[in-house]
């Protein structure tokens, strides 16, 4: 069997095994373990240890638990309910303000936490029932929570990013710098769309009643004081590390620490909170790990039957394409596989072939991982079986339904496509704070 055969053989395995519902490093990590085994012997047995002392020897990794740590201590201890409060009063006297608002509730849970996941929950619980209850219209405010949600994996402290760096072998602080202003763009833009929309038709988006809008000065205060904690921890977080006080880890520490002061601040660090949060934390992080674990033996199994080699061959001299023409191929697979899978298998399966590829297409590492991410946001809401849309059904009120959920999001999709070329075209916006940060550090 050529070792073509073998890579697709492989491939196929582990869609297949994904299909019927196993985990997502087990699934990997059998197949690759018994290619290695089969196609070289017993001495295949060190390379599940050679990548378990890999992923044990890089340190960036530890930024991984102490940035879920954080976002779900913020979360379980209501922070981040208080934020919502916050944009409900000051923005809610506009039309859609409240979905506005709800979009820089995202980016910020975004920003404490790394996962799009978070992010849904609390729009789903908290932003979702407030704004149906105020009269806003549910097909909108449905996207809008999805679409907001998705930014967790962009906007740093990217987990997905984390995962990126690790696989692709790419540094995670200049990653997370790369995701600050695609992120930030994206969420202007579904502002932006939100804002014409509303003004179009007011029946979408009302204001909030007199009552509301009539409270004291004092509380209004009370309530920006509170929900400007949040703030306060990204600042200490992300801006020691771009004016080069702390590192990447060292900032990871101060995020966690920052979180724990927080909750100590509001009297909230209760045992329950800290238990459940533990728990969360745990439980993430060792997902992760293994699904890394499991990413390094197939990517080594993969650089060992020369598959990658065989792809480049494949796409450049065979079928005689552009680079351009090929970045456009790889991107519309993410999109495919998004209707069947999440991030992290997306990237496992591709990123030993894509990575190699694009370095030697020529194109930055960096900037792919960017825009593999905003793929990766679209492929969530693609039809018929986007990520975000099951997790969207699971969170929703009874009254959102699944066609409403598939209507909701074709807008913020298209808006996220716009996003997309923006970025292709103009690789500057990924590529240029990680260039200015680590050029005067």
């Amino acid at each position: 069997m050529s070792y073509e055969l073998i890579a697709i053989f492989m491939l196929s395995s582990m869609m297949l095994m994904m299909l019927t519902g196993q985990r997502v490093f087990g699934a990997i990590g059998f197949v690759s373990a018994a290619a290695a085994l089969l196609l070289w012997g017993d001495g295949a047995i060190e390379m599940p240890f050679n990548a378990a002392f890999k992923l044990f020897n890089w340190y960036p990794l530890l930024t991984l638990p102490m940035f879920v740590f954080m976002g779900y201590l913020l979360s379980e201890s209501g922070i981040a309910d208080d934020l919502y409060a916050m944009f409900h009063v000051w923005f809610g006297n506009i039309k859609g303000g409240l979905a506005i608002g709800t979009i820089g509730l995202m980016v910020v849970i975004s920003a404490m936490n790394g996962l799009s996941v978070a992010g849904m929950a609390i729009g789903a619980s908290i932003a979702l029932p407030e704004m149906l209850k105020r009269g806003y219209d549910k097909i909108m405010i449905t996207g809008v929570v999805q679409a907001g949600s998705s930014l967790g994996i962009l906007v740093p402290p990217s987990v997905v990013l984390v995962l990126y760096g690790m696989i692709a072998r790419q540094p995670v602080g200049k990653l997370w710098l790369a995701g600050v202003f695609p992120g930030l763009m994206m969420a202007t833009l579904f502002i932006i769309y939100i804002s014409i929309r509303c003004h179009l038709q007011p029946s979408l988006g009302p204001t909030i009643s007199k009552e509301e809008r009539d409270i004291p000065f004092s509380e209004k205060l009370a309530l920006l004081r509170a929900g400007i904690i949040p703030f306060l921890i990204f600042f200490f977080m992300t801006g020691l590390f771009i004016m080069g006080i702390t590192s990447l880890v060292e900032s990871s520490a101060v995020g966690a620490s920052s979180a724990i002061a927080a909750a100590l601040f509001k009297r909230r660090l209760t045992k329950d909170v800290l238990e459940q949060t533990l728990r969360k934390t745990l439980g993430v992080s060792c997902m992760f790990l293994w699904i890394i674990l499991a990413a390094l033996c197939f990517g080594a199994v993969f650089d060992g039957i020369g598959a990658v080699k065989a792809i480049e061959s494949l796409f450049i001299t065979k079928w005689n394409l552009s680079p351009w023409e090929v970045l456009i191929m790889m991107q519309l697979s993410y999109i495919v596989m998004g209707m069947f899978l999440d991030d992290t298998a997306m990237l496992v399966i591709v990123a030993p072939l894509y990575v190699p590829l694009i370095i030697a297409l020529g194109f930055n590492p960096i900037w792919y991982g960017v825009l593999y991410t905003i793929t990766c946001q679209i492929a969530y809401m693609t039809p018929p079986f986007g990520y975000n849309l099951f997790l969207m059904r699971a969170m929703a009120p009874k009254e959102i339904t699944l066609p409403d959920i598939y209507r909701s999001i074709i807008p913020f999709v298209l808006v996220m496509t716009f996003g997309l070329i923006l970025v292709i075209l103009f690789p500057q916006m990924a590529l240029w704070l990680p260039e200015y940060v680590y050029s005067h550090r």
